[in-house]
């Protein structure tokens, strides 16, 4: 087919599936992996990188929310898919409906899902999220049993497992990972004491999985790892892992600016010198963040070459270093490998102060994706 659009994100499913193995492997025999695939699969598209995931090994996903589950039942997936996040009361029927495992912390959603799983004649499962120091979701540690003492009683409803998430687990050495892990034994201690069957026990996140075995329990949950990127710099050299999407665009015009002109809105670029311009098809509303002006770097020809000027919502245009011949329909790299050079998706989040999360995540907004399985 004719290409539509001179600007597309490559995602190798093969790479995914060797980052589930290669996470597997840091686990014990029978450690459950669930496969974090919310917010499209971190922008990769949730759908495909769930099925490559499942067929690498994974047992399970996990979701945001009650919509992104709902997109993986449509197309088929029947493995037990989690929602990471209590949905709203009012939506407990939909959960129930498409027999999604539900993260619960209040009792009004309690309420909500025993009177929908009721009404459907069935059992709706859940895991009961437990706050042990994020402060973000969960019922407290120190009342955990308590709470799960006042549901006793309620139908068509029943507990698979506890978590917690961990918010420091990529910091080698912290008193506060120490202390979310001492509170989550003791709620979970606690529960036992009281003749109360926690289930699938639940904790840790990627950084925990690659750096903390004694946090595997009996599930271990990986979101960024399994897109090949770190999830911060203590995990390099712990594991290896494949970078699974690479950004790339073709070359749409070639200009000659004289020296002192310059590029895009703002003219917050001059040329030092007569200097050859290329322009890019995309821009931030592809996910290239407008912070990345004047900053970013872009391969072509295998060459490391200069972003110039303000990144706009659909073009970027590229200095093109002495020396180089570029034309139209040459292809470009923002993220991934071209020849021996490399732009890793970290050097755009180091340069914007922000995390891989938010760039990966970024690229899901516009641009095509296209699926390959080339790693082995």
């Amino acid at each position: 087919m004719a290409e539509r659009r001179w600007a597309w994100a490559e995602v190798d499913l093969a790479a995914v599936g060797r980052n589930v193995r290669a996470l597997k492997a840091l686990t014990r025999e029978g450690t459950r992996f669930m496969a974090v695939v919310k917010a499209d699969g971190y922008g990769h598209g949730a759908v495909q990188v769930a099925g490559a995931a499942l067929e690498a090994g994974a047992d399970r996903l996990g979701v945001a929310t009650l919509e992104e589950a709902a997109k993986l039942r449509q197309a088929g997936v029947t493995a037990p898919i989690q929602v990471l996040s209590e949905p709203p009361a009012a939506a407990a029927g939909f959960a129930v409906r498409h027999g999604l495992v539900c993260g619960l912390y209040s009792r009004d959603f309690a309420l909500a899902l025993s009177k929908a799983a009721s009404a459907a004649q069935t059992t709706a499962v859940f895991h009961l999220k437990v706050n042990t120091g994020m402060n973000r979701i969960g019922v407290e540690a120190d009342g955990a049993a308590d709470f799960l003492e006042s549901l006793r009683g309620l139908p068509g409803i029943a507990m698979e497992g506890v978590y917690t998430h961990f918010a420091t687990a990529d910091t080698p050495g912290d008193w506060e990972f120490e202390r979310q892990v001492e509170r989550f034994s003791a709620a979970v201690g606690e529960m036992r004491r009281r003749k109360i069957d926690p289930g699938i026990v639940h904790a840790a996140n990627s950084p925990a999985t690659i750096l903390h075995p004694e946090t595997h329990l009996d599930m271990v949950r990986c979101g960024i790892a399994l897109y090949g990127l770190h999830p911060a710099e203590s995990t390099r050299g712990r594991v290896d892992l494949v970078p699974v999407m690479a950004v790339k665009a073709r070359v749409t015009q070639v200009r000659r600016i004289g020296m002192g002109e310059g590029v895009s809105y703002g003219l917050t670029y001059h040329a030092g010198a007569p200097t050859t311009i290329a322009t890019l098809p995309l821009g931030y509303a592809d996910g290239v963040r407008r912070g990345l002006s004047n900053e970013a770097r872009v391969l072509i020809g295998g060459t490391v070459c200069r972003q110039v000027g303000r990144i706009c919502m659909d073009q970027l245009m590229v200095e093109v270093p002495r020396g180089l011949a570029v034309a139209v329909g040459d292809e470009a790299v923002l993220v991934g490998r071209q020849g021996d050079a490399e732009l890793p998706m970290d050097a755009q989040a180091q340069a914007l102060s922000t995390i891989n999360y938010e760039i990966a995540c970024g690229y899901g907004i516009r641009l095509e994706r296209r699926y390959s399985r080339e790693t082995g």
